[in-house]
């Protein structure tokens, strides 16, 4: 495994040849990048969502020419405060080119999982862990190529896919 920074995460989203995968099995993040826009949406505000602008503009370009882009969320539920921010503008991604699923926790029993935690797998070749402190910051980034790592991160999401909900029919408890 070889360390990468934020700035590579972002270039190897923006530069897949078929599809990126991305499964996130955290209740909550701390993102700097994030905070302020959750500290307006617990107080009510509106968000115009400029800052995700990079972000969306690369899923409609990967739609436009049939790339696929997905993320698989791992949830406890009652979702967290965080869950419900990020489901109070999924819709955003969804009309962006991006599909999203939910899973309830108790539903991975039977579902082998990567004890990393967060990851990508680009164009089925490369696999980008993202690993958290406590807090739910970020804490640093490693990729591989290795074909066994690879494989078992694809097989890992593709389970947690088969068995999640799509965004518009989830319905938390």
């Amino acid at each position: 495994m070889r360390p990468v920074n934020y700035q590579e995460l972002n270039d190897l989203c923006k530069s897949i040849k078929k599809s990126f995968v991305h499964l996130e099995t955290r209740d909550a993040y701390g993102t700097e990048v994030e905070l302020p826009h959750m500290a307006k949406w617990r107080r009510g505000e509106p968000d115009d969502f400029a800052w995700l602008g990079w972000w969306l503009e690369m899923l409609r370009g990967h739609r436009a020419v049939g790339r696929t882009c997905r993320r698989a969320r791992i949830v406890s539920e009652p979702v967290s405060d965080y869950q419900r921010w990020t489901m109070s503008h999924a819709e955003v991604f969804i009309d962006a080119g991006e599909d999203i699923r939910y899973l309830p926790r108790p539903k991975l029993a039977t579902v082998p999982l990567p004890g990393s935690g967060d990851f990508y797998v680009f164009d089925d070749e490369l696999v980008l862990f993202l690993h958290y402190a406590g807090n739910g910051t970020n804490a640093s980034f490693e990729i591989t190529e290795d074909t066994r790592t690879v494989r078992t991160c694809r097989l890992a999401f593709e389970s947690v896919w088969e068995l999640a909900t799509p965004f518009r029919e989830y319905r938390p408890a």
